[in-house]
């Protein structure tokens, strides 16, 4: 295990509410190293005390009840240095601030603009020999912006093998399980064909607007959000042929089989197989009661112009043997009246019977499995199994370098299609179920 952890944009909302409690995490399950040393560098002029007390309070926001023992003893393990990415020399001073010998493992828990600066700087870094460059969705803005973030990393690691394009999506339990699901001796594997299955849909809908996130998220959208990494990655788990064995190696080559075989439902008429919509102002639900949100382009940081969609969904096949006939519908929200991480399949027939079934012709699994008592909470169980990932040099949690492009490849024509107005922008209120789902 690597036992030296440079996170670069340490003090942003992605290391405070997910890396550094799931780093405490690992702690307290006797998973880290006696030897591990973390650097965090962001862009604040801070010492090592003022980053502590920084991380410690984030725990107190994010982490749950962690042991007494961990809150006292990790921090000392934390250490603080100033980064610029437009300025190698603090990359490269953040790096030599380990002591000892032995790889880095070098965490961007960054905007993703910040990606090819950040990496031409680890680059004139210099890390050891068996370090390793992780880095967080969305890999690239569109096709050709991931092809050379490809060469980017390339060039800098050496090694395909030293590269995580991060997805902590894989590293969730439910979705960790779906291959289990599809054992060859279970229940479900002589109806999982397009024979069977009329239709598979992956949904992530959430109550959350904005969240102090605008700049990065109108810039984004929700495609690049969520659809065209975290659900196109659960569509692959069910779909794809079981691989051989259980390795990593196995199990990336049938997830970019299937990967190769998708595309949008029908590219001459994208109307007809994607849609795309924003929030309107509205009323949210929330721990202290429903609250008013501002229409989606009258948040700061919003440039209307832009056309950002908070919602979107597109219709998949796979043309393959297996899927002659299903539709694989992709579809995730922001700002709605409820919050969802699910995937539904629905059987041409009666379902087999199933723990999880709730109708006669429908199979519902609930994506976000909850955190177990006195222990993570359950969105921090992903990001444990991610860091772990990392430290090892497994990578059952993060997207090889083909299969990112051809993540792309997917929801290219959707996006170009959009671009150039084939599918009008359609609103709906915040607090409400969104626009009605395509027709089938």
């Amino acid at each position: 295990m690597i036992t030296r952890l440079l996170l670069l944009g340490a003090t942003g909302d992605l290391a405070g509410r997910f890396v550094l409690p799931a780093l405490a995490w690992l702690s307290a399950a006797g998973q880290l190293p006696d030897g591990m040393q973390v650097v965090g560098a962001a862009a604040q002029d801070w010492d090592d005390e003022t980053f502590r007390d920084h991380v410690t309070a984030r725990w107190d926001e994010h982490a749950g009840p962690l042991p007494a023992d961990v809150r006292r003893a990790l921090p000392a393990r934390l250490h603080y240095r100033r980064f610029d990415p437009a300025d190698p020399a603090t990359v490269v001073a953040a790096a030599g601030t380990f002591t000892g010998e032995g790889p880095v493992a070098a965490y961007l828990a960054l905007p993703p603009d910040l990606f090819p600066p950040t990496l031409e700087a680890l680059g004139a870094a210099h890390l050891p020999p068996g370090s390793r460059i992780a880095v967080e969705k969305p890999f690239g803005s569109h096709l050709d912006s991931a092809v050379a973030l490809n060469a980017l990393l390339a060039r800098v690691t050496g090694d395909a093998a030293s590269a995580a394009r991060i997805d902590h999506f894989l590293g969730m339990p439910v979705v960790q399980g779906l291959l289990d699901l599809r054992r060859p001796d279970g229940v479900l594997a002589p109806v999982w064909d397009g024979t069977h299955l009329a239709q598979v849909d992956v949904v992530w809908e959430e109550t959350l607007g904005l969240e102090g996130r605008a700049d990065f998220y109108d810039r984004t959208g929700a495609v690049r959000d969520v659809l065209q990494n975290h659900l196109l990655q659960v569509l692959v788990l069910l779909a794809l042929e079981l691989p051989a064995s259980g390795s990593d190696d196995d199990l990336h080559a049938a997830k970019l089989d299937l990967l190769r075989s998708l595309r949008v439902d029908s590219p001459a008429d994208l109307a007809a197989s994607s849609r795309r919509a924003r929030y309107t102002a509205g009323t949210l639900p929330g721990p202290d009661g429903d609250r008013p949100v501002p229409d989606y382009t009258a948040e700061d940081g919003v440039d209307p112009a832009r056309g950002t969609e908070t919602h979107a969904e597109v219709v998949l096949r796979a043309d393959t043997p297996r899927w002659a006939g299903t539709r694989f519908v992709l579809r995730t929200g922001k700002a709605l009246g409820a919050q969802r991480k699910r995937v539904t399949v629905h059987f041409r027939t009666a379902a087999p019977e199933c723990d999880q079934r709730v109708a006669p012709d429908r199979l519902e699994i609930d994506l976000e499995a909850p955190g177990r008592p006195g222990g993570a909470p359950g969105e921090l169980t992903a990001y444990r199994e991610v860091l772990t990932d990392v430290l090892t040099g497994r990578s059952r949690t993060s997207v090889g370098r083909e299969e990112a492009e051809q993540a792309w490849r997917v929801v290219q024509p959707v996006l170009d299609g959009w671009a150039a107005g084939e599918v009008p922008l359609l609103e709906y209120p915040a607090g409400s179920a969104g626009p009605p789902p395509l027709a089938v």
